[in-house]
């Protein structure tokens, strides 16, 4: 027996080569992931605090700051609403074209960011297909927060999805029976059956389009019209600083953004991990 199999770190498995598979995983996301962000940090670390604060802190990235945070937090939350009602249907219900309209949800993944700022800004600008009807009545989505709350809906709706999806089709449907013959009502059952279990997968689910949210900037930067301090975004603020040579501004930005984002994460994960202990599900 191995060294790490009798310290429990590892299961009996049916492929060898725990050591190597391990060093691979470990080298292969220090180069992709750990020293890019570790770079960030040490530049961040040689401006000094105060001249970080002082960047951070700035009033035009503390908007930026806001604005991408905030939308990517309201377009999470609709996802969380609307990705789990589409797919309950695509999981429960079977009608024609279904697998058509299945296949659209991976549509954001595959198309290019750009192109689908370009189509909804061409969509919902003033004179569009459906901001015409929507001017006068006083809804401007193109050039506001409105707008961006939109295009960053459309690139996280595929990960509620497809997180909920293959846990609704494990789902036990036999509970739902049970709780209806003890006299559950539907919305009973929905409450105290169906959605605690779907919990865990959700917040998963809800942190993904969160952070796919948080880093937009091709389908964002044509709808949201980049007015300071109204619409523009973190990622677009960093653009403009290195566009300018501030590159001390652009790294205090992403730090800032990095730290914000890992602090969100890490948070949901914990609730995340607390559901699943909770419910078992997911």
């Amino acid at each position: 027996m191995t060294p790490a199999r009798r310290l429990g770190l590892v299961k009996p498995s049916v492929l060898p080569g725990f050591g190597v598979a391990l060093g691979f995983t470990l080298t292969y996301l220090s180069l992709i992931v750990l020293l890019p962000l570790a770079a960030l940090v040490l530049r961040t670390a040689s401006m000094g605090w105060a001249q970080f604060w002082s960047l951070v802190t700035d009033e035009r990235t503390l908007a930026a700051l806001k604005v991408s945070f905030g939308t990517s937090l309201l377009a999470a939350c609709v996802n969380a609403v609307f990705g789990l009602l589409v797919a309950w249907v695509l999981t429960r219900y079977r009608f024609p074209g279904q697998r058509l309209f299945d296949a659209f949800v991976d549509l954001p993944f595959a198309l290019p960011t750009a192109v689908a700022g370009i189509a909804l800004t061409a969509l919902y600008s003033p004179k569009g297909w459906m901001g015409q009807f929507l001017e006068p009545l006083g809804v401007k989505v193109a050039y506001t927060p409105l707008g961006i709350i939109i295009a960053l809906t459309f690139v996280g709706l595929p990960f509620v999805v497809r997180t909920l999806q293959p846990v609704l089709a494990e789902f036990d449907r036999e509970q739902e029976e049970v709780s209806a013959t003890l006299g559950a009502r539907r919305h009973q059952t929905l409450a105290r059956v169906v959605l605690p279990a779907l919990l865990p997968a959700l917040l998963t689910g809800f942190a993904l389009a969160f952070a796919r949210a948080v880093g937009e900037y091709g389908s964002v930067i044509f709808i949201a019209g980049n007015i300071p301090y109204v619409s523009e975004i973190a990622p677009l603020l960093i653009a403009i600083k290195l566009e300018e040579f501030d590159y001390a501004g652009a790294t205090a930005i992403a730090t800032a953004m990095l730290a914000i984002a890992f602090g969100t994460l890490l948070l949901l994960n914990l609730v995340q991990a607390y559901g699943r202990r909770r419910y078992g599900h997911g």
